[in-house]
């Protein structure tokens, strides 16, 4: 359950897209008809209260300039692969 709330938290830091379908029906020859269907995608922007939560979790206060460092540019790559 932990990992599951993590990895949710985790999507809503980094931001992520959602599909969404829109139907309109109409009676026809007493049968319900599709007659207009609609797909978009929405763009969920990254939440920083998230973020902070997701750093929060870690305590990065213990580590070194280099970790942090190595942290950081991990956090960059992780985001640029999920904006791909």
């Amino acid at each position: 359950m932990k990992d599951e709330i993590r990895d949710a938290i985790r999507k809503v830091a980094l931001g992520y897209s959602v599909g969404e379908v829109t139907e309109e029906y109409a009676a026809s020859d007493g049968e319900m008809k599709l007659i207009k269907r609609k797909e978009t995608r929405k763009d969920i922007p990254p939440d920083l209260k998230a973020v902070r939560l997701l750093l929060e979790e870690r305590d990065l206060s213990s580590l070194s300039d280099e970790e942090l460092e190595r942290e950081r540019q991990r956090l960059l790559a992780e985001l640029k692969e999920d904006t791909d």
